[in-house]
């Protein structure tokens, strides 16, 4: 596989590109965010709403297929479908013609990798994506005037989670990051405010899918 990136922007955390030669499963952990999911193969492209994920699971990747991912920061949804109605599913939208799909009762054209974030402003412009920047002050702590309920209820229409559910997916996640970069489970442990080992064990289990152990083997 052959990875591009793109920078952050402003509706888009992460957009990634990939060209898979032959067809695998990998593990793919919990995930806060909601991705769009472009998938051209055999001719033809499928668009897909994908997640959140609440938990780990396993991800199959077609063979001889490009994919581009599009990552929406917390916050960003969808006018017309609540997150909560693709959270821990993968929802594959109409296709209009073999480069363009079904949003909004609208036909989009596939972007390509250099295309995404001009892609998710038009949709923000159409009205198809709305952002609520009250999520990112609540989720770096903040105080708010709003009563915890009203908090709560932004939290989940504009995510699907809850704030402690977010939290604990994203501190396994920098962990597992950590990790992955060398740092000693011991260090991994004090710096990302676990209890203990066996409590870091269980987090990364739990969302990411792998054992401490595993993530600090090289080449994971």
């Amino acid at each position: 596989m052959i990875y591009q990136l793109l920078a952050p922007a402003a509706l888009i955390e992460s957009a990634a590109q990939a060209e898979i030669t032959e067809g695998a499963q990998l593990i793919r952990p919990a995930e806060t965010n909601w991705y769009l999911v472009l998938v051209k193969h055999a001719g033809d492209t499928r668009a897909v709403l994908v997640g959140p994920w609440t938990g780990w699971g396993i991800a199959t990747l077609p063979e001889a297929a490009e994919v581009l991912w599009l990552k929406f920061r917390l916050g960003t949804s969808l006018t017309s479908r609540p997150v909560q109605t693709y959270r821990d599913q993968e929802v594959v939208l109409p296709p209009a013609t073999r480069h363009s799909f079904w949003l909004n009762d609208r036909a989009w054209t596939v972007p390509t990798f250099e295309e995404a974030e001009l892609f998710a402003e038009r949709l923000e412009r159409k009205g198809v994506l709305t952002f609520d920047p009250f999520i990112g002050e609540v989720l770096r702590g903040e105080a708010s005037d709003l009563a915890a309920r009203t908090v709560r209820h932004r939290l989940v229409q504009a995510t699907g989670l809850s704030l402690n559910h977010i939290r604990q997916v994203q501190r396994a996640q920098q962990a597992a990051e950590m990790l992955r970069q060398g740092i000693p489970i011991p260090e991994t442990v004090y710096r990302a405010g676990y209890f203990d080992q066996p409590h870091l064990t269980r987090s990364l289990r739990r969302w990411v899918g792998y054992t401490p152990a595993h993530l600090l083997r090289p080449n994971r």
